[in-house]
């Protein structure tokens, strides 16, 4: 818990962000040093500066953002050493909000708000034990990256970040000896909530489960044939052949629908949990 946490946290999450990037996959779009151009513009704005080119942005500049944007949003001076950093890595690539999420759902005692009050931080100081919160921040972190569309592109430096983040926390906060710095083994873009993955549709299902009886889907329009054939089908064995069919088919396309509404609802709660949102809220 001391001011030079920062100086010692700083030199990591910039390894882990590298240089100038302009991927058309990552979100933050053209970004340098892990300062997206949209924050780079605001915070020249609010120094009475021209906008310029985030490629131009000076060392001061840098560490005077990540220093007021994401380490004093999540209280980094005041968290014990190694939770600092990791709050602070997650703070960076997935906002202060997220990462300060992860902190209280590991901590399982405290509102999820994704702001760091005494309540949060009296809970810390309670818990004793930053090792296991640092591995349960990491285990919330990688399901949530999981949860993102950019997973594909950007899942395997994501997985090597956080594994790092881990390993480097979890030392400091035991108090052992250095860690070296390591590089990425893979792009590591920004990871915001917004690129969460959309749930599976339900309107199908609904259809086949009865939703089809008033919207004129598939469900509706094999039980409305059933329905006209069956005052028939004492006359003509093959009428009472269709007739079975549609039952049957009706019965399938009835279990089917039922089915993919349990599974759309379980990776609903599934996804919800790993973003942090209310249950039964989509991204």
């Amino acid at each position: 818990m001391t001011a030079s946490g920062f100086a010692r946290a700083l030199p990591r999450v910039l390894a882990h962000e590298g240089g100038y990037v302009n991927d058309a996959l990552d979100p933050g779009g053209a970004t340098n040093k892990g300062i997206t151009y949209r924050v780079y513009d605001a915070y020249r704005v609010r120094k009475g500066l021209p906008v310029r080119d985030v490629r131009q942005i000076g060392g001061a500049e840098v560490a005077e953002i990540y220093r007021l944007q994401y380490w004093d949003a999540v209280k980094g001076d005041e968290l014990p050493p190694g939770l600092d950093y990791v709050l602070f890595d997650g703070a960076v690539n997935s906002g202060p909000s997220q990462s300060i999420k992860w902190l209280q759902r590991a901590l399982g005692d405290v509102v999820v708000d994704g702001q760091i009050g005494q309540a949060t931080l009296a809970a810390v100081l309670a818990h004793g034990r930053p090792v296991d919160l640092i591995d349960a921040i990491c285990d919330r972190r990688l399901s949530f990256l999981r949860a993102l569309k950019t997973w594909p592109r950007f899942g395997k430096g994501w997985s090597g970040r956080v594994a790092g983040v881990r390993k480097v926390g979890k030392s400091w906060a035991l108090g052992l000896g250095a860690v070296p710095i390591e590089t990425m083994a893979g792009p590591t873009g920004k990871a915001p909530v917004r690129e969460a993955k959309t749930l599976p549709g339900k309107g199908a299902a609904d259809a086949a489960t009865g939703g089809g009886l008033v919207t004129g889907g598939l469900g509706g329009a094999l039980s409305s044939a059933r329905e006209q054939l069956e005052p028939l089908a004492g006359a003509s064995t093959l009428i009472a052949t269709v007739v079975t069919m549609l039952v049957v088919a009706g019965i399938v396309l009835m279990a089917g629908g039922i089915a993919w509404r349990w599974y759309a609802a379980r990776k609903g709660r599934a996804l919800a949990d790993a973003l942090d949102l209310p249950q039964g809220v989509a991204a």
